[in-house]
């Protein structure tokens, strides 16, 4: 199943801050709902809260009781401030506002083909986020080699995605490969989603997974048990990787110790008219 599905006027998608003890679905109708599910983080990761947002602007449409074209982009506009008020270092989150809203503009016809086209888009790039995933991953397992030791941080897994993940999409399709790949994953406090949602990821799909504490990473890198270094991305500007606090520490680490650094994004992560 993927992390997050449209059926009919409601959004279903795991709720990311009862893993790994009890997989509980939430099945979100509002707008609101869906801006609360990605300020508490129960829905997380900057591909799939971009994917949150477009769905989150389908159930406006669906849900809308607006009788002309204007009265309905009006309200598109106004629950797109909604979501924009969430979450601020994910720009995949203002790349998909911006998205469903051009594509409504442009959109021919009455309040039900504008209705229409948001839903349609929303799931568009719901799927177009699997397949670009995946291709993520089939070019960057090129990177690993059979018996490499991989370290990520934080969570850019399926859980982080629609499906399949960005950085340990890598890892995926390595081992789906046939690479004997294994994975040092640590645990990215103060919300522990590398303990909580990498682990459990990699666990499910039978992937080799040791967990050390965050202070632990120097030592590892150190004794030569890391091969390679894999994240995800919150934002790529002109000059800077933003993600997950903690990732620039793992960085300087991977420096000092010649272990390879490597960044699995989407375009959609990327903001280059900005500077850090």
């Amino acid at each position: 199943m993927r992390t997050i599905e449209w059926r009919d006027g409601v959004v279903v998608t795991i709720d990311q801050t009862r893993l790994p003890n009890e997989e509980v679905f939430l099945e979100l109708k509002s707008v609101q709902e869906v801006a609360s599910a990605i300020k508490e983080m129960k829905v997380r990761g900057a591909p799939l809260i971009g994917v949150t947002a477009a769905y989150g602007l389908a159930l406006a449409a669906y849900h809308s009781k607006a009788k002309t074209r204007e009265s309905l982009l009006k309200e598109l506009e106004a629950s797109a401030n909604v979501i924009r008020a969430t979450r601020p270092t994910a720009v995949n989150l203002f790349w998909a506002v911006d998205r469903v809203l051009k594509r409504a503009h442009e959109t021919v016809g009455d309040h039900e083909a504008v209705r229409r086209a948001v839903i349609e888009e929303a799931n568009r790039m719901a799927d177009e986020d699997v397949e670009v995933n995946r291709r993520i991953g089939r070019n960057g397992s090129r990177l690993l080699k059979d018996g490499d030791t991989v370290l990520t941080h934080c969570n850019a897994g399926s859980l982080a995605t629609v499906d399949y993940g960005t950085a340990l999409a890598v890892i995926r399709s390595a081992w789906e490969e046939g690479k004997r790949v294994s994975v040092i994953a640590d645990e990215t406090r103060p919300k522990l989603q590398g303990a909580r949602l990498t682990a459990y990821e990699l666990m499910r799909d039978g992937i080799p997974v040791t967990l050390i504490t965050d202070s632990m990473v120097g030592y590892v890198m150190a004794e030569g048990l890391v091969d390679k270094v894999i994240v995800g991305a919150d934002r790529v500007v002109q000059d800077a990787v933003i993600n997950k606090i903690g990732t620039y520490t793992v960085a300087v680490l991977a420096h000092e110790h010649g272990v390879p650094f490597y960044v699995a994004a989407p375009k959609s992560t990327f903001d280059l008219e900005r500077k850090a």
